[in-house]
């Protein structure tokens, strides 16, 4: 990897090393000449009914043709939602970083892996096939000197860089668990998942640097391992030159990567041995370790990558989301990788140093496909159009919304300003659990139409249902109800880490036979499906049932509020009602004339019982570092439990809560006084 691409520390640690003899690379062991992974031959309707009637039929062939494996399956699955079994590719031994770097290295070693697009716009640095290999064997080989074994998990709380990508891959070669904790988390959430994992080994940069800031992520280590037992040692890499302590279990990345072979024979791993954990929000407030297993996961997340974003050889792909979350896993490193992509690492924020950061960056990158979340879009609408007009945009084909509905403003801004419209769009349905897209406009019969702010179609052997409040399949278009899907598909988590039951209670137990994903849908006539929130987040006003989704996309249609939460909160007469709080943009004259707008504008698009009984004006909402709206926290606040919010560590800015609380006694004060 060029000295350069990894911040200075690392730079000084490659550029010492061109003086160091290097071997050939070893060739990968083929079993299969894999290639990028196509779906079945045959018309799109008929690929979607052989993947839903025959899944061994459309992913036996698949898997065996488009990765690289050491030794060949002998059974496509053996799944049974009832009793929570999920296995695939039973029999068959591969290694997921073979499949990411080596078979890409053999055939042209010097195309382009990732462009690292720091902090500081224009300073991307761009790492090629052989350069990551080269980097990964090494970490490889210094975790192993280390102690770190097949099976022994390690934690990663490290920004996006080349170097966490190669981190994740080196664990992946030599059979260890990664555990990639959000570089944003404080020291009580880092230290919960470390313990909870087990991890024997952390891996962390001196300093993070994300917006023009500084952010002290070897500080906040040292005072997590402080309560986690586990841990053995703590690798330090050098995002920038400043010093930091370093103690007895802490060890100099750089230095020990200088002293190994940048050639690591991988680990032949069978398709059921777990890949990596990732934690991900629970009910209970307990994070919950999911666990994804190797081949499955790789060939779900590949596939998906290729049909989904319309993706071809020599794109590059941009998608802008953090490795500590499943979307960087599987569309920033593993589904980008194992097809021979150019993928995009995106350190900064989308608004530094100003508004036009992305559209900057994808006429510099000349970026193929974008893929980011709707809170970030919201985000930009408060901007002036000339901050993406000004930059020539016409390499994009396909543009993406990931993480939550996309609500019609955003949408159309996206479709119409960002693309042109002339840009595909897909507003894609997934969860950290399923691995990768489950529901997407893409792919599709050719030419099919695509409708705003729905994601349509459910991808290869996805067979949603949906169930009414008894448990009962509702049947035909025009129906609302609970999302499960009826049918196992390799890409899917297997279990909570350590609490199996706990992964049975909470996706099997509430619909027998069916996962249940926890979200509500409508599926129209056409058949095709339109999220429409979490099934937490409906609210049950005088009988009837409306989701906060709904409520929030006609808040937002408003051309004064670019962002907007709604809770349900209880209610004397109607049992529930609604409360908003939206942000309205710095331009608004009067703000009560806005208010009585979008009530009208709720009754208008929805019904008048959807109409919000409390609206909020507030500067901002409460958002963790990955962009997610933290309802719960609104909903406290409402209840009169501000005293009992939880844990707030996840929080971008901690200090919303008290703009919030503060703003929402105003509100209270006005109200009474009025009364």
């Amino acid at each position: 990897m060029a000295a350069r691409c990894l911040g200075r520390g690392v730079g000084r640690l490659l550029g010492g090393l061109r003086g160091v003899g290097v071997r050939a690379l070893a060739a990968p062991r083929l079993w299969s000449s894999a290639s990028a992974p196509a779906a079945p031959p045959g018309s799109y309707q008929e690929r979607i009914k052989l993947a839903a009637r025959e899944p061994a039929a459309f992913w036996g062939p698949l898997a065996r043709d488009a990765l690289v494996w050491d030794t060949p399956y002998h059974t496509v699955s053996d799944c049974d939602f009832r009793s929570g079994r999920i296995s695939w590719f039973l029999g068959g031994q591969l290694n997921v970083s073979v499949n990411c770097l080596d078979q890409h290295v053999q055939k042209s070693p010097e195309s382009i892996a990732l462009i690292w697009e720091r902090d500081e716009p224009g300073t991307e640095v761009k790492i090629t096939y052989r350069e990551l290999l080269e980097t990964t064997c090494r970490l490889a080989n210094t975790l192993k000197r280390y102690g770190v074994r097949r099976g022994d998990r390690v934690a990663i709380y490290m920004p996006v860089s080349p170097l966490a990508v190669a981190a994740m891959l080196a664990c992946a070669r030599i059979g260890a668990i990664h555990n990639v904790i959000f570089a944003g988390f404080s020291v009580g959430s880092l230290a919960g998942r470390i313990n909870d994992a087990q991890c024997k080994v952390v891996i962390t940069f001196n300093q993070g640097l994300r917006g023009g800031r500084v952010v002290q992520l070897k500080k906040i280590v040292d005072e997590a391992i402080k309560i986690c037992p586990s841990v053995q040692h703590v690798l330090v890499a050098h995002r920038t030159d400043n010093k930091v302590h370093m103690g007895d279990l802490d060890v100099s990345l750089e230095q020990e990567m200088a002293k190994e072979e940048p050639v690591c024979a991988p680990e032949s791993m069978g398709s059921e041995d777990t890949l990596f954990l990732l934690y991900t929000s629970g009910s209970t407030g307990k994070p919950k370790g999911l666990v994804h297993t190797q081949a499955g996961y790789l060939l779900y997340a590949a596939l998906t990558h290729r049909l989904v974003f319309d993706y071809r050889p020599g794109d590059v792909f941009g998608c802008v989301a953090d490795i500590g979350w499943i979307t960087g896993h599987s569309y920033v490193v593993y589904g980008p990788l194992c097809n021979g992509a150019t993928s995009v690492l995106f350190e900064s924020t989308p608004v530094y140093p100003n508004a036009g950061r992305y559209w900057e960056m994808v006429q510099r990158l000349k970026i193929n496909q974008f893929y980011g979340a709707p809170t970030a879009y919201r985000l930009l609408l408060k901007f002036e159009d000339s901050w993406v007009k000004k930059y020539d945009r016409s390499s994009l084909r396909t543009l993406g919304s990931v993480g939550e509905p996309i609500n019609h403003e955003a949408w159309e801004w996206l479709h119409r300003v960002v693309g042109d419209g002339r840009c595909t769009l897909v507003d894609t349905w997934w969860q950290t659990e399923t691995g990768g897209i489950c529901i997407s406009p893409r792919p599709s019969e050719e030419g099919a139409e695509i409708l705003p702010c729905m994601a349509m179609r459910p991808l290869f052997g996805i067979v949603p249902v949906l169930m009414d409040e008894k448990g009962n399949v509702l049947e035909g278009g025009d129906v609302s109800g609970a999302l499960c899907l009826s049918q196992a598909w390799p890409g899917m988590a297997r279990t909570i880490y350590g609490d199996h039951q706990r992964f049975l209670d909470v996706y099997f137990e509430t619909y027998p036979g069916y996962y249940f994903t926890g979200d509500g849908a409508y599926r129209t006539e056409e058949g095709y499906y339109e999220i429409t929130g979490r099934m937490d987040d409906v609210i049950n006003i005088s009988g009837h049932r409306v989701g906060t989704a709904e409520i929030e996309d006609a808040l937002a249609d408003h051309p004064a509020v670019p962002e907007t939460a709604v809770i349900g909160y209880p209610h004397d007469i109607k049992g529930e009602a609604a409360f908003a709080f939206i942000v309205l943009k710095d331009d608004v004259g009067d703000v009560d004339v806005v208010v009585k707008e979008l009530r009208l504008g709720v009754a208008d698009k929805i019904a008048k019982y959807a109409v919000p009984d409390q609206v909020l004006v507030v500067k901002r909402l409460p958002k963790t570092r990955s962009g997610k709206v933290m309802r719960r926290l609104l909903r406290k606040i409402v209840m009169g439990r501000a005293q009992d919010l939880g844990d707030t560590t996840t929080l971008e800015d901690p200090g919303v809560v008290t703009e919030i609380l503060s703003a929402y006694q105003e509100y209270k004060d006005k109200r009474g006084c009025a009364k």
